[in-house]
């Protein structure tokens, strides 16, 4: 993986029509997207593998925890990225049928060289255009972080409903309420706050659709699109502790907004996220740490519902 914080700053289509006033399209998503995980390769799972939920759990397992263990099932990873997530459910089940799908040709290299021995078939596409999958042909779509990037997300939802078996399941791991996680509003908003110094109204609009950022707007959408399925929407919290300066990187390298600083930026920005996210220790000797807490929220959708 590359250094996630040595860079000169992110230019993008997206973030020139910010930063002229304009409103980006979906081209200018893309596009955005494409150069961030070009230059940062990997950089999702860093942070998502470092954090855990109080069952020892992190992102990826929770969802790969609404796979059975002990079935033959077809399972397609849409924005599988570099693999993590489908090396977990080869790693619990030998004998399930994965496929994975990203836009970006880099991610998808890593994902082919950790999948090496696991069968997995590996498509480069966006998730709008899911051709490479027949009809009735996936019993379980999973969408690890990334629906939440999508624009438009309505085609997205209709290529799963495709895709799927009359009794399959869609579940995805999203970001959960801001509030529902100890400070992860503030940093977010620290964050953000540095960028905006560079792009006034950057955090306006939102990369993606908005309305997967909510559970209410969240579950609407959805069941616009698979009507009569049943739809779980639960939140968790998610954290990670240890030397201070090593959790704020990690922290930062998750925020796509971070990506956009210069490094003299960037170097002021981590002074602060430190400060914000120091645990005080009574000892004076003892290293200082560090905890960041983020809320995920994971939907389930299950279309042979009565």
């Amino acid at each position: 993986m590359k250094d996630i914080n040595n860079h000169k700053g992110l230019n993008s289509i997206w973030t020139d029509s910010l930063a002229r006033n304009l409103q980006p399209d979906s081209n200018a998503l893309v596009d955005h997207l494409r150069i961030v995980h070009q230059e940062h390769t990997g950089f999702t799972e860093v942070c998502a593998s470092s954090c855990r939920d109080e069952n020892g759990l992190n992102s990826y397992e929770w969802l790969a925890e609404l796979v059975p263990n002990n079935e033959r099932l077809r399972v397609l990873d849409l924005a599988c990225g570099s693999g993590p997530l489908l090396k977990i459910l080869f790693d619990n089940n030998k004998n399930l049928k994965l496929k994975g799908i990203d836009m970006c040709p880099e991610e998808l290299e890593l994902a082919k060289a950790r999948l090496v021995d696991s069968g997995a078939s590996l498509f480069e596409s966006k998730a709008q255009n899911l051709s490479v999958i027949d009809d009735n042909s996936i019993d379980i779509v999973l969408c690890h972080w990334a629906l939440t990037l999508m624009d438009p997300i309505a085609p997205v939802l209709n290529e799963i409903k495709r895709v799927l078996t009359s009794k399959g399941r869609f579940a995805a791991l999203v970001d959960g309420p801001m509030n529902a996680a100890p400070g992860y509003k503030e940093v977010h908003d620290l964050i953000y706050s540095y960028v905006q110094e560079e792009i006034p109204n950057y955090g306006e609009i939102d990369l993606g659709d908005p309305r997967v950022r909510g559970s209410e707007s969240l579950n609407n959408l959805v069941r616009k699109a698979f009507p009569k399925s049943n739809i779980v929407i639960e939140t968790n919290v998610v954290s990670m502790k240890g030397p201070v300066t090593q959790v704020a990187e990690i922290t930062a390298g998750f925020f796509y907004a971070s990506f956009i600083l210069k490094p003299e930026k960037k170097k002021l920005m981590l002074a602060s996220l430190t400060k914000l996210l120091a645990i005080f220790k009574k000892s004076a000797d003892a290293e200082k740490q560090g905890q960041f807490s983020m809320p995920i929220s994971r939907v389930l959708v299950m279309l042979d519902s009565k």
